[in-house]
Formats: structure tokens, sequence, C-alpha cells
């Protein structure tokens, strides 16, 4: 395993996920259910998606390196878009809403608890953007392992940040900021990329 390059796509995924739906879900999620309880269901739910993505993005790695290259340079700077443009939509109060809707009724029990955060936050990580990166970030590097192992504990910290925050306090950042940072940097990667200097 490549440490630096685990490092590198940690950071990268670290910061992309921040603003994303999946956080705000373990955050609200961590208001009904024990910390505990949330993290251990949001990272089984994780690691099935960044597999999903490490296969995906292992049959990317078939195409020559090139036409990899710009086709992961075109999908950052579509995902900088995305990002850039759903920056402004407050999403915090409709994803409240649907969450609380899908534990409302539970029981506090470690199995119930752990399977609903599986179940929201699985669905909610089905094709994100995160999970298109890291598909991307495989085609491009080809090292399943360490992009698995970068990629997955990069969501499991986030998720972890979250959880802790919402066991505390509902909110405390603003996701405008962070998604236009993580636009940002979608769009400088992606141009790296299209031109060839990564």
């Amino acid at each position: 395993m490549n440490l630096g390059l685990a490092a590198s796509i940690f950071g990268f995924i670290f910061v992309a996920e921040l603003p994303d739906k999946t956080a705000i879900a373990s955050l609200v999620l961590a208001t009904r259910f024990k910390p505990l309880v949330v993290f251990a269901g949001a990272a089984l739910a994780f690691i099935i998606q960044s597999l999903v993505a490490i296969l995906v993005g292992g049959l990317f790695s078939l195409l020559p390196e090139a036409v990899v290259h710009r086709v992961a340079g075109a999908l950052f700077l579509v995902f900088a878009f995305f990002m850039w443009r759903d920056a402004g939509k407050n999403e915090d109060a409709e994803e409240e809403e649907t969450i609380e809707k899908e534990i409302a009724g539970k029981k506090q029990t470690f199995w119930a608890g752990m399977w609903t955060a599986f179940i929201v936050v699985f669905l909610a990580e089905w094709g994100d953007l995160t999970q298109l990166a890291t598909a991307t970030l495989e085609a491009k590097y080809r090292d399943p392992v360490t992009v698995f192992i970068g990629a997955t504990l990069a969501l499991w910290a986030v998720s972890a940040i979250a959880i802790v925050i919402g066991s505390r306090v509902r909110t405390i950042f603003n996701p405008e900021i962070t998604k236009k940072i993580a636009a940002v940097i979608f769009a400088l990667l992606g141009v790296a990329l299209v031109i060839g200097i990564l």
C-alpha cells in the first residue's frame, strides 16, 4: 500500500465529504441514536459503497491511460459544478425531515439504530459525488487497496465528526462554505487532469 497516496486520497475525499448529505444524515441520526450505534451502521454502509466504487473504477482502468485522465478530469469539473451550484441550497431541513420520518417510531435498540443508520447512509451515498470520485481515483491510480483504504477512512472520519457534533448539538458548521471549498478543489483537480499535470 502506498501511504502517501492513501493520505492524499484521504484528504481529498475528507474535504469533499464534509458538506455532503451523508454527513448531515450521520449528524441527524446521532441526535436520535447513540453515537456508536450510528457509526456502526454508517461504517458498514461506507465499506460497501467504497467496494462498489473500486469495482467501477477497476473497469474504467481497462481504458487507455490518456483517455482515463481526460475523462477523470472532465468528471471532476462536473463534480465541481454541481457542488458549487448546490452550495446555495438549504438541504438541511429536507434531509432532517426525511431522516426523522425514517426513524420515527423505532425503538432505540442497538440493532434497530444500526440498521436505520445503515439504510439511510447507504441510500444517501449511492451514486454520490464522493463515490464517483473514488471510482475515478481508482481508474487513475489503479491501486484498489490504497484507494479503498484512503477513501473509506475519510468517509469514516467525516461521519465520526458529524456523529460527535450531532450527539451534542444539531448544527455547528456552514455547509455552503465547505461545499464551495470542495467545489474549488474538484475544479482544480479536474483542470490538472485534463491538461495532463496529474
